[in-house]
């Protein structure tokens, strides 16, 4: 389910910092995964593999994923996703499980969640290399 909150975040640039003159609206890759996602009641265990699957469906790839920790407000883990954006360009998005383990909200990188879009750029570039 897409909240209201997600929808008027500020939309990530393909570069994975924000953008803070563009409209606050739920970008369309967003929109299009959260909908793929939409009924999913696997709990904490197949987490990771829905996410996986839904990235993939979208032409993209999962990061990495790590329990919330805090990072992220109402959620158990976290997930990054390199998807496609505007263009060719690939950007970095998250995937929130709920903290009751039945619902994954998609969310681009804000500010809270800069350090974690560095880590995954730090971690793309290094994967590049390999």
């Amino acid at each position: 389910m897409i909240s209201p909150e997600i929808a008027a975040r500020p939309q990530a640039s393909a570069l994975g910092g924000i953008d803070h003159q563009s409209e606050p609206t739920l970008p369309m890759e967003l929109l299009e995964l959260e909908l793929s996602l939409e009924g999913y009641t696997g709990g904490e265990a197949g987490f990771c593999e829905a996410v996986r699957r839904a990235a993939e469906r979208s032409g993209g790839e999962l990061l990495f994923d790590l329990p919330a920790s805090g990072l992220v407000q109402d959620c158990r883990r976290i997930a990054l996703l390199r998807i496609p954006g505007d263009g060719e360009e690939m950007r970095v998005v998250l995937a929130l499980l709920d903290e009751n383990g039945t619902e994954i909200r998609m969310q681009a990188p804000d500010e809270d969640t800069a350090p974690l879009v560095r880590f995954a750029d730090a971690f793309i570039e290094l994967l590049e290399r390999i």
